[in-house]
């Protein structure tokens, strides 16, 4: 049984128990739609800087590092030398979306498939970025595996400037409208993992990766969410 029909026979049990058909009808998603819709924001802290500035500066914040490129095409070269600077690996795994990228002319081995235990690097693209907390958004998916992100100690994640909105509320908000059916998992983050679990000493890659770059791609003016 697949991970999206699991989820679909336990969710039908709950919907049994309570009287309903085995799935949502129109009529239940167009309230849940109504219902959302007649519920304005709650207040928030003003937005007078530019997105992209914004989560640049916040995510340095977080311990991430950031990069700047003009196109898709100059990924490789910056990552490379990422890497090179680093004294970490050349050798990674990459989302299917980013697999046709020259990778090889940039002097790395890369391939597309999910991560395993031996590989140190991991990069993947971004469903959206969030500037007020410098955050990056995936979801999970066939093309997009999570374990990108959270397995290998160095992720290296391609954020589109066109893909930043301002807060939490408009990243939710680009997902309602465009995904339709939520994914599997959406994850939020925000810098390498880090915990202070022993003696409130922080400690970075305690659960995931020790450190987080963002190659981020000035493509187009900043999504207007």
């Amino acid at each position: 049984m697949t991970d999206v029909s699991a989820r679909e026979n336990i969710l039908g049990r709950i919907r049994h128990r309570q009287g309903k058909a085995p799935t949502a009808t129109a009529g239940e998603r167009e309230a849940v739609r109504a219902h959302i819709a007649a519920h304005p924001q709650h207040p928030r802290p003003r937005a007078e800087w530019n997105r992209v500035e914004r989560f640049c500066e916040q995510a340095v914040r977080l311990a991430s590092t950031v990069d700047y490129v003009e196109s898709l095409e100059a990924v490789p070269a910056a990552v490379a030398r990422y890497l090179r600077h680093g004294g970490l690996p050349l050798t990674a795994v990459c989302w299917d979306e980013l697999a046709e990228l020259a990778w090889s002319g940039a002097g790395l081995e890369v391939r597309a498939r999910e991560a395993r235990d031996a590989d140190l690097v991991g990069i993947t693209g971004a469903y959206c970025a969030i500037a007020e907390t410098g955050t990056l958004v995936t979801v999970s998916g066939l093309r997009t595996p999570a374990t990108l992100s959270l397995l290998p100690e160095t992720h290296v994640a391609v954020v589109r400037a066109s893909r930043i909105v301002r807060g939490m509320e408009e990243a939710w908000q680009l997902m309602r409208s465009e995904l339709g059916v939520p994914p599997r998992a959406v994850n939020f983050i925000s810098g390498p993992s880090r915990s202070a679990d022993i003696e409130q000493t922080v400690t970075l890659g305690a659960h995931g990766p020790y450190r987080v770059h963002i190659v981020l791609v000035r493509d187009l003016v900043p999504a207007a969410a």
